[in-house]
C-alpha cells in the first residue's frame, strides 16, 4: 500500500509556501508521496471560529518577523508580501482546475509571485503573468474557476478539512495523524517514515 503525506495549504499562508519550499528541498528525489489538498483557510477560519494572526497587530508583527527568521535559517527566498493578507480565492479554485502535469509548476509559481516577489496575487494583471507562465489557456481558466462544481469542489476541501480537525495551514496528515504548521513538517516526515 502506497503511504501518503497530504498537506494541507492556502496560498495566503506564509508558513504554507515555507514548508513548501522545505519540502521540495527535502524530496529533489520524488521518494515523499505527497498529496497537495487546497483549502481556504479564511472559510476555515471561519467555521472554527479563529481569529487569524492577520488581524491582530501583535501576531502580525510576530508572525512577519517569524517568517523572515524561518526564511533565513533554512536559505528560502523570502519576502513579506507588503500586501498581506491578499484575496487567494482565484488561484486556490485555479489550482483546482489545472491539468496534474501542471499543477507543481502552478504551485510553485503561485506561491512565489506573493511570497518571493511580493506581488499582489488578487490583481487580474499578476493573474495573467501566473496563467501565462504556467503555459495555461486564460479563457479556460477563468472560465473553470467561475463554475460552482469549482467553488463548490473548494468549498467541499475546506469543509473536510474542518472535519478532519484540521484548523490552520499547512497542515501535514500522515497515517491519519494531524501535523499543523511548517515546524512540524520534521514530525510528520518522521511519521511518513515510520
Amino acid at each position: 500500500m502506497t503511504k501518503y503525506l497530504d498537506f494541507y495549504f492556502d496560498f495566503i499562508s506564509p508558513y504554507s509556501f515555507l514548508a513548501f519550499k522545505k519540502l521540495n528541498l527535502l524530496n529533489r528525489d520524488n521518494e515523499i508521496n505527497i498529496n497537495y489538498k487546497p483549502i481556504l483557510l479564511g472559510g476555515l477560519h471561519n467555521l472554527g471560529k479563529i481569529t487569524p494572526p492577520a488581524f491582530n497587530e501583535r501576531k502580525l508583527k510576530n508572525m512577519k518577523n517569524d517568517c523572515e527568521l524561518i526564511a533565513s535559517k533554512n536559505n528560502i527566498d523570502f519576502r513579506w508580501n507588503a500586501q498581506f493578507p491578499l484575496n487567494s480565492l482565484y488561484l486556490m479554485r485555479g489550482y483546482l482546475v489545472v491539468d496534474d502535469n501542471l499543477k507543481k509548476k502552478f504551485f510553485e509559481i503561485c506561491f512565489d509571485a506573493y511570497w518571493k516577489n511580493n506581488e499582489d496575487i488578487s490583481d487580474e494583471k499578476n493573474i495573467d503573468i501566473i496563467i501565462n507562465k504556467t503555459g495555461l489557456d486564460k479563457k479556460n481558466f477563468l472560465d473553470s474557476i467561475k463554475k460552482d462544481s469549482t467553488k463548490e469542489m473548494l468549498k467541499n476541501l475546506t469543509s473536510d478539512a474542518f472535519e478532519k480537525d484540521i484548523f490552520g495551514a499547512p497542515t501535514f496528515v500522515v497515517n491519519n495523524k494531524i501535523f499543523w504548521g511548517q515546524d512540524r513538517l520534521d514530525y510528520a516526515l518522521d511519521e511518513y517514515n515510520f
